[in-house]
């Protein structure tokens, strides 16, 4: 863990407890801050997200990493029930006063507190990349995912156009950071994000990572310009 005179900085190695203290810090406004530095599109992965899970009016559905529920609150819009669950205890009560109506639960995405087979659909969006075992996380994502069930998983991903990318990385490593210092409550916990971002694996690695933990049918689709990648899989 990096300690700053402005806050706490997971290091790569992603420790969950340094993970879970980062985020305590920036959990009052995290969800202002990633619309911010995302230019909204924040709203646009949502609700691709929701689209490509396909819902259905009474189907379970895990949302893992969930931090405030905002994207819990927004899966429950099909009618299914929406469960959030998250590491970090500060995400969760801040998520608790703004939508106390969503279920959020916490847990490790290592050790999911669930019987076998227990949802129809699990999900995770913007939170895989800070797991410490990705393969290990997917497995514990299929484990609770009964036969035929979905897997969606929303993360930053590689942008395909080699200028776009070169501006986008550029944005990630100097420009984020400052977006960040005018409206997060621990703007060095950015700096970690723009770090994890860039040795985060492409959109055809974490589709094998996906297919080595045992999901099958696995397919992605960009979102804007790969920044964001949508991977979706199906439970054997």
């Amino acid at each position: 863990m990096t300690r700053t005179p402005s806050g706490r900085r997971a290091s790569l190695d992603k420790q969950p407890h340094e993970v879970a203290a980062m985020f305590d810090e920036v959990a009052s406004r995290y969800d202002l801050t990633n619309t911010v530095i995302s230019f909204g599109q924040d709203r646009r992965w949502r609700r691709a997200t929701l689209a490509a899970l396909d819902l259905k009016p009474g189907d379970q559905v895990l949302d893992v990493g969930a931090g405030t529920g905002v994207s819990t609150a927004e899966l429950a819009t099909s009618g299914a029930y929406a469960v959030g669950l998250d590491l970090s205890i500060g995400m969760l009560r801040a998520g608790r006063r703004v939508r106390p109506e969503v279920p959020l639960l916490a847990g490790d995405a290592l050790r999911l507190p669930f019987p076998d087979e227990s949802f129809d659909a699990v999900t995770i969006s913007l939170a895989l990349r800070n797991v410490v075992d990705t393969e290990a996380a997917l497995r514990e994502m299929a484990r609770v995912t009964r036969p035929g069930g979905r897997l969606v998983v929303c993360e930053f991903s590689t942008p395909t156009n080699p200028v776009f990318r070169t501006v986008y990385l550029s944005y990630l490593m100097r420009s984020l950071p400052a977006v960040a210092r005018a409206v997060a409550s621990n703007p060095d916990a950015y700096v970690y994000l723009a770090e994890s971002v860039r040795a985060w694996p492409d959109q055809a690695g974490l589709a094998g990572q996906i297919a080595r933990a045992g999901w099958q049918r696995v397919a992605w689709r960009n979102l804007t310009g790969g920044i964001v990648a949508l991977h979706r899989a199906t439970r054997s």
